[in-house]
């Protein structure tokens, strides 16, 4: 098992689509990191199949009692698989830090839990001053298909040491992801090309060929996994979620989700709702929309991100030397790589579909601005190396060609969670209003619409999540999130019911440190405390 090399930096919750363009639909804030603890690698393809059933039967049976229950988990050493030295962690925690790895055996079908099961993949954070704090906070970054494990390793170095003298971290890959049976459908040099595919589906040809790209990679996940791969969905990673609470000894859950993650709480509290002891859910998915709907939010978002981009270009000219029009050389850069991909100075070149996936990749964090402003300039001088290596961060695509399975997971969970369609109809309508509404990422993105269309057919939709909690759930909106646009909390807390908006007029995507003390500082106070921040609170940028 390789060390983590480097600590993890924060990214951002993907949506489901096909090409690059797939990635947008992710709802992911993740911490990367290129390695982790070690796992059962057991591919879910290869053990016995379980007994056929519908999603729905899993979801009905599970809630008449039959429900499954976890032992203690069982926890190894698993420090040395990190390069300690090399995460930032806090002076006042140095040598005072314990990672512990298990595995937390859930069934596949909530349906069948005598059934075959599955192993989930935990780690813990220990802080060797907690010696009997509140509990554990369990913490998921989005996508769905991004690591919780990464995630819990890239707080360690941002959270106030306050929190880790009260709770153990408790990082997990959900099912399908990372280190937890992990789904793998596509291999590396399918996603290189996966990737780099840019059709025009406002064109005959094009859109043939998106809709073929689609097919060719539903049914070889279809092939390999077949009626297990139903399994594998939010809902029952949500259940999942309960036996890890149970393996580590909480009475009550601790969480912390953000993007997809606050699909994924929500859904736990919707199933659970008397076992919340605190829930922040950061940059929260709507849900109240369709796919469609929230994918034209989502792209919306980008849009008004990328204005923002170009508006500090304007205003501080130091930040993007060279750009006076940086929408105008974006466009310019996509048309010329759509003719001719751009030399990369390595093997891959740079098409239109992972240029703009290098752009969508830096307007996730006001950070990434001057790199982006380097990246487009480079570009037009026809060396597209520097947005290649933005792309290559969105998709977990490592310096060595291989990839995380994101990608898989992603495709896997979304198509699971969603309902059959579009029609072909409907994904034409959407490329040509897309095309007109949304110049930069519009037409690029219609492709993704193809994703979940031939999908296989047992799925298990998200509920809406109306079951009140015992106590009141903390949603954060972030004004200027361009991956979840701030109405998607205000609606996430009135579908819930028992449930608070804290409002932050910010830059990027999701809100807890990121830079705000307003926001860190509530947070930090409802977990420890329970302690709501004012009702209707804004803070400042």
């Amino acid at each position: 098992m390789n060390r983590v090399p480097l600590p993890p930096r924060r990214t951002r919750h993907l949506l489901i689509t096909l090409g690059t363009a797939a990635l947008l639909a992710l709802t992911a804030c993740a911490h990367v990191v290129d390695g982790s603890p070690a796992a059962s690698h057991t591919d879910p393809s290869t053990s016995a199949s379980s007994p056929t059933s519908s999603a729905a039967a899993s979801t009905a049976a599970s809630d008449s009692g039959a429900a499954p229950t976890a032992p203690p988990a069982s926890y190894d050493d698993c420090g040395d698989l990190f390069y300690v030295d090399r995460i930032p962690v806090p002076s006042p925690l140095k040598n005072k830090i314990r990672f512990s790895c298990a595995t937390v055996s859930v069934p596949l079908d909530y349906a069948h839990p005598g059934g075959e099961h599955i192993d989930i993949q935990i780690m813990r954070i220990h802080d060797t001053d907690n010696t009997g704090g509140i509990g554990s906070l369990l913490v998921n970054p989005g996508g769905p298909g991004a690591s919780g494990i990464d995630l819990a390793v890239g707080l360690l170095g941002e959270m106030s040491t306050t929190l880790l003298k009260k709770f153990d971290l408790i990082g997990f890959d959900p099912r399908g992801v990372g280190f937890s049976s992990p789904i793998t459908c596509l291999s590396d040099k399918q996603k290189d090309a996966f990737n780099a595919f840019s059709p025009d589906v406002l064109t005959a040809s094009g859109f043939t060929q998106a809709k073929t790209m689609a097919k060719t990679i539903d049914d070889q996940c279809l092939s390999k996994y077949g009626t297990r791969l139903q399994y594998y969905n939010t809902v029952n990673t949500a259940r999942d979620m309960d036996l890890i609470r149970q393996a580590v000894g909480d009475d009550q859950m601790n969480y912390l989700g953000f993007s997809y993650g606050t699909e994924l709480g929500s859904i736990y509290a919707h199933l659970f709702p008397g076992r919340i002891r605190v829930a922040v859910l950061d940059g929260a998915v709507d849900p109240t929309l369709d796919d469609i709907a929230s994918f034209a939010n989502q792209l919306q978002g980008f849009e008004l991100a990328f204005d923002q981009f170009a508006a500090n270009c304007k205003s501080s000219a130091s930040s993007c030397p060279g750009l006076t029009n940086p929408r105008a050389s974006v466009m310019q850069v996509v048309q010329t790589a759509q003719a001719a991909p751009l030399s990369t100075g390595e093997s891959r070149t740079l098409t239109s579909s992972l240029a703009l996936t290098g752009v969508l990749e830096a307007l996730y964090s006001q950070s990434e601005w001057r790199n982006l402003a380097a990246a487009i300039t480079a570009a037009q001088g026809g060396d597209g190396s520097k947005l290649l290596a933005l792309a290559d961060e969105y998709n977990q695509r490592a310096s060595d060609g291989t990839y995380s399975n994101l990608i898989d997971a992603n495709m896997t969970i979304a198509c699971n969670d969603s309902k059959p369609g579009p029609t072909d109809a409907q994904i034409r309508q959407a490329a040509q209003q897309w095309a007109q509404k949304y110049p930069m990422f519009g037409q690029w993105s219609a492709a993704s619409l193809f994703g979940c269309q031939q999908w296989q057919p047992d799925r298990m939709p998200v509920p809406v999540p109306a079951a009140q909690t015992a106590v009141k759930v903390l949603v954060i909106g972030n004004l200027h999130d361009p991956a979840t646009p701030y109405a998607g909390a205000k609606n996430l807390a009135d579908a819930m019911g028992n449930a608070q908006v804290l409002t932050w007029d910010g830059e990027g995507h999701t809100s807890y440190l990121q830079g705000s003390s307003c926001i860190d500082q509530a947070v930090n106070s409802y977990l420890l405390n329970q302690k709501l921040p004012p009702v209707g609170q804004v803070c400042p940028r």
